[in-house]
């Protein structure tokens, strides 16, 4: 018995070490990784009809900013009614502005529409955040995100108190959303949301959100409007909203490898830009917004860093400071030397058979070899 004792000690002893090995090894690979490995984008203009030229020019534009910092069309699914660009009261077919200056096209810009028409339903947004279609859905219109993406979306129209309408036609709800966003945590569909709302009572969207790791922002407090920033003459309507529009004026500024960070865009969110209470919430984000880069969602930035070398790391490796050949250092990890067998021949030669093992293979090899005499000796007895 004390036999038998002794030895479930001593492998309780080696599996403890190989474990500690293990989780020391894991915790330093995961801090050396990032939090992220893929961006994705979800801009939704949930509007039809000319005189919602603006919520188009919208969409439109964040989905040209996205693609400028980087998220390929292949990681941006765009909703849109898509009735502006071709409406016969446009002054200028084929084009979409976001500005008077019109100064570029938002249209002609190569876009990917995915969703478009009456395509554009609230079963279809809630499917696409969840993933449930069935197996004849294209690859190109589904969301196909996993636990190490970041997710930005963006949604435009008109709403109210806890709802937005999709073309006039039915509502989402806010408690709709927020399943949602419980579904995609529980099927491990992301790492972190941004989520983003322009429309009238924005801020209500977001207040039955109860899944970790999102970030939300809203145009609108409660039983407050979202206005449209101006007019262009030319076209006869408004050409983008207030919100989006300095949302815009902040994202132009920054490039691909830009520092700027999530609390100097909210810094942007005045009343005196806006003409409403833009609000956010925070309290289910892990991060500080002063941690969180504008290109965690708005772009698709993965960081290298490069060292500035004068001399190829192989030449600089293999010689000394006067330009001499040096051999390299040969650096082996230790091992343990075990001869198992010791053969003599008729002519008096000697081999030996042995085994080299690193220190953690030889903690598995004597856990395994105390097992097995474990088992024996109960086996004897």
């Amino acid at each position: 018995m004390r036999c038998l004792q002794l030895a479930l000690t001593l492998l309780t002893v080696a599996l403890a070490a190989a474990q500690a090995t293990v989780e020391e090894t894991t915790e330093q690979f995961v801090k050396s990784s990032s939090t992220h490995t893929n961006n994705w984008a979800v801009l939704v203009s949930t509007s039809r009809f000319w005189f919602n030229y603006r919520h188009m020019a919208n969409v439109l534009s964040l989905y040209r900013t996205v693609k400028r910092l980087g998220i390929p069309d292949s990681q941006i699914i765009l909703m849109l009614a898509d009735d502006i660009a071709c409406n016969p009261r446009n002054a200028f077919p084929g084009t979409v502005f976001n500005n008077m200056d019109q100064a570029i096209d938002l249209y002609g810009d190569s876009i990917e529409v995915d969703y478009r028409g009456y395509e554009v339903t609230v079963e279809n947004f809630v499917r696409l955040l969840t993933d449930r279609w069935d197996e004849d859905q294209p690859r190109s219109k589904r969301l196909l995100t996993d636990e190490n993406s970041n997710i930005f979306i963006y949604l435009t129209g008109h709403g109210g108190n806890e709802f937005l309408k999709f073309q006039d036609a039915e509502e989402i709800g806010a408690h709709d959303i927020a399943d949602a966003f419980e579904q995609m945590f529980e099927k491990k569909r992301y790492n972190e949301i941004l989520f983003m709302i322009d429309t009238c009572q924005a801020n209500t969207m977001y207040k039955h959100f109860h899944s970790p790791n999102i970030l939300a922002v809203g145009s609108s407090e409660y039983e407050e409007s979202s206005y449209s920033h101006h007019s262009d003459m030319d076209i006869g309507v408004a050409v983008i909203d207030r919100f989006t529009y300095y949302t815009l004026d902040y994202l132009e500024k920054i490039v691909k490898n830009s520092s700027e960070t999530m609390r100097d865009l909210l810094s942007v969110y005045t009343f005196e830009n806006i003409h409403s209470n833009a609000g956010w919430r925070t309290d289910l984000f892990k991060r500080p917004m002063e941690e969180v880069k504008l290109t965690d969602f708005f772009g698709n930035i993965q960081e290298v860093v490069v060292d500035n070398v004068e001399d190829d790391l192989l030449y600089i490796a293999n010689h000394d400071e006067l330009g001499n050949r040096v051999a390299p250092i040969k650096h082996s990890k230790p091992k343990l030397n075990y001869t198992l067998a010791k053969v003599t021949y008729v002519d008096d030669s000697v081999d030996q058979i042995a085994v080299y093992v690193t220190p953690t293979k030889m903690r598995i090899l004597s856990a395994l070899g105390i097992l097995s005499l474990a088992f024996l000796w109960w086996v004897v007895k």
